[in-house]
């Protein structure tokens, strides 16, 4: 199986530096970018069929043809990489490990859409990802694909690496944004949506870090190698984990359409002995749980729509059978009423009010 997103990842090997990645064909897309024209570019993606890896799913092509025409003024690229959804890690993986894949993902992105500048708003917790971005974003500055003229053209980008002070609510882009301009992290009204109005009011396009590490690869290799990469007829991979009472908790790089069976007993290993799988929650802490006769489901966002839950990020979390689920909730609800950013009242009285009555049954 090719693995375009981890293929430079080795346990125990330090990330490569620029010449490495340079040599393994890291940065070609950027080239091959530069040569194109950024509508035709946005096209490209769009006809790959690569969707959101924060969540959602949508096209991400499409989300970038919403950015209107060029005005002269500025715009902005926002890498989402504050991932506080619980039971989640794969960006962390890809930012730790591999650095260069998203600055070469971010050059080529910006580019798309004519960005300027662009910024990775990063957990804040994330402390060797901070480290391992801050070196390769120096590397590729004294590369020369960062800066004015990249690779002698017109065309030229910064990278402002942004630590988050933290909240789960600034995974949300709006509240992103608001944040990075020094505001309260409270999400904003839509329309009109970041690509129209977003950082200080300018078009911006926000893109969580696993989506724009498949950027390279999509534009170095093309459409219909993206494609024959997933299963039945899906496009490309993505990065699927889990954690909880198996054998062997990680994240891995898979096809897009595999199975959650697949994912849980053949790279998980199963469960631990002496368990069995109750229920798991097919993408984070805030999706819903779903049994194991939903194992046979493809990781697929309408599939899992479908019986009732949501794909989310992709990384299950397993409840076994001797964990009490009342117990469970009640640690993901005290997590997320903590974490309200009061904005409305369900989520600002709700949640505590859902959190004390839960401990209660939980006492």
């Amino acid at each position: 199986m090719q693995k375009p997103l981890t293929k430079n990842i080795e346990k125990g090997r330090a990330p490569f530096n620029f010449q490495q990645y340079s040599a393994a064909g890291g940065y070609l897309s950027v080239a091959k970018a530069l040569a194109m024209e950024p509508k035709a570019l946005v096209t490209f993606v769009k006809d790959s069929g690569l969707g959101g890896r924060g969540g959602a799913g949508f096209n991400t092509g499409l989300k970038w043809s919403f950015t209107p025409e060029p005005d002269g003024g500025p715009r902005y690229l926002v890498v989402n990489a504050d991932e506080m959804e619980p039971g989640t890690f794969k960006d962390r993986l890809l930012m730790e490990h591999d650095p260069h894949l998203l600055i070469e993902g971010m050059i080529t992105s910006a580019y798309a859409i004519q960005a300027s500048m662009a910024y990775i708003f990063l957990r804040g917790e994330y402390k060797l990802a901070e480290k391992n971005l801050q070196t390769a974003i120096a590397e590729a500055y004294a590369a020369g694909v960062l800066g004015k003229n990249i690779h002698g053209s017109n065309y030229s980008l910064d990278i402002c690496l942004h630590t988050s002070a933290g909240r789960y609510i600034c995974g949300e882009e709006t509240a992103l944004i608001n944040a990075l301009e020094g505001k309260r992290a409270n999400p904003r009204a839509k329309p009109p949506f970041p690509q129209v109005s977003g950082l200080w009011g300018r078009p911006t396009l926000v893109n969580n870090v696993e989506t724009i590490c498949n950027i390279p690869g999509i534009v170095t290799h093309g459409i219909e190698w993206y494609k024959a990469l997933g299963l039945n007829g899906q496009p490309g991979t993505r990065i699927c984990g889990v954690s909880g009472r198996v054998k062997n908790p990680g994240c891995w790089e898979m096809p897009v359409g595999t199975t959650f069976r697949t994912l849980l007993e053949d790279y998980a290993g199963g469960m631990q002995d002496g368990y069995q799988l109750k229920a798991f929650l097919p993408g984070g802490g805030s999706t819903d749980f779903l049994l194991p006769e939903h194992l046979d489901l493809p990781m697929l966002p309408g599939d899992v729509a479908k019986a009732g839950s949501r794909l989310g990020t992709s990384l299950i979390m397993v409840l076994d059978d001797k964990t009490c689920p009342v117990g469970c909730i009640h640690n993901l609800i005290k997590f997320f009423a903590h974490e309200s950013c009061g904005w409305c009242t369900p989520c600002r009285d709700g949640l505590p009010w859902a959190e004390h009555i839960d401990r209660k049954s939980v006492v």
